[in-house]
């Protein structure tokens, strides 16, 4: 496969559209993302790769489509995901929601980190549908991320669309670019945490969320 002679830009490459709803559709000769295919094919050939031999022929379309899903946050909001699924609610107790799964990609090598994010709110008249709660963590775990930046993403969009009375966000993850590669530390999490109203300034309120999360 060759390049267009015109390159297309950054941002029309990024935001061209499409979905890769369906990863494993078998047609001839498909053609997903023609630009973003020639420069996977690319790397294949600087690897030192065939990219026609059979294993391969295929590999850039399914790289291409796999990406785009696993980049979809960058098209998707927190307003499309929640969809309006805010409840008026009295309930001020705290509400968690833990052992969410999640995976990423680390913006510094394009590896992925997966683990589990756990959740905690205090209700100020509304609550949200718990399992939007796990679509706001897939919108911002499905772009070029760090851990830090996403877990105060999460909390941030939270505050925003609720006005609780307190966020808690815990994120604990595996790394593959410190497993797979340079320090090669197979059984390394990392665990960040963003506190936001009561959870931070109350230490009780916090103590509460974090002793809930061990259960």
């Amino acid at each position: 496969m060759k390049l267009a002679d015109e390159p297309i830009s950054l941002v029309e490459t990024a935001f061209n559209g499409h979905y890769a709803g369906d990863l494993d559709v078998r047609v001839a000769d498909e053609v997903y993302d023609p630009y973003l295919e020639g420069l996977i094919e690319q790397i294949l050939v600087r690897l030192g790769e065939d990219p026609q031999r059979e294993g391969l022929r295929r590999t850039p379309l399914r790289v291409a489509k796999a990406l785009d899903f696993l980049t979809s946050g960058y098209t998707t909001s927190v307003a499309d995901v929640v969809n309006n699924a805010i409840f008026a609610e009295s309930s001020e107790e705290m509400i968690i929601v833990k052992d969410i799964e999640f995976y990423s990609l680390c913006e510094h090598h394009m590896l992925p980190f997966f683990g589990k994010a756990h959740i905690g709110y205090l209700p100020k008249g509304k609550v949200i549908g718990l399992s939007k709660v796990a679509r706001i963590v897939d919108v911002f775990a499905r772009r070029l991320q760090v851990q830090e930046r996403l877990t105060n993403q999460i909390a941030d969009a939270l505050v925003e669309i609720l006005e609780p009375q307190g966020v808690a966000v815990v994120l604990e993850a595996s790394h593959f670019c410190m497993m797979m590669r340079g320090v090669q530390k197979q059984n390394s999490m990392t665990v960040t945490s963003a506190m936001r109203g009561l959870f931070r300034r109350d230490a009780r309120t916090r103590s509460e969320f974090l002793e809930l999360l061990r259960r």
